[in-house]
């Protein structure tokens, strides 16, 4: 499992716990879908509510709050190019939380 960082400023993003994209599985590659990214997407496009977020499942160990802060800096920053982003946070999301038994509807 990838660590989850301390982040404690979020006005311009943080990338610095990005994955490479060679380190990324091909399974998240920007419009793939999984649940990671249709979840990815549905936050990046048009945000997420309560019960959205009611719906991850941190995986043993994993600070939801803690984990939700480190994707979110990747989504607030200017770079790297969408694409990266996508495939990036898709990635971290299956690291730190549970994948719904049934796809998961977002």
């Amino acid at each position: 499992m990838k660590p989850i960082p301390d982040i404690t400023d979020l006005v311009f993003g943080n990338i610095k716990h990005l994955p490479p994209m060679n380190e990324i599985p091909k399974c998240f590659s920007m419009g793939s879908n999984t649940f990671q990214n249709r979840f990815i997407g549905q936050w990046f496009f048009r945000g997420l509510t309560a019960t959205d977020i009611a719906k991850l499942i941190p995986k043993q160990g994993v600070d939801k709050e803690k984990a939700l802060i480190a994707i979110v800096a990747i989504l607030r920053s200017f770079e790297p190019k969408h694409e990266h982003k996508e495939a990036g946070c898709a990635y971290l999301l299956s690291e730190w939380f549970e994948t719904p038994v049934d796809g998961g509807e977002i």
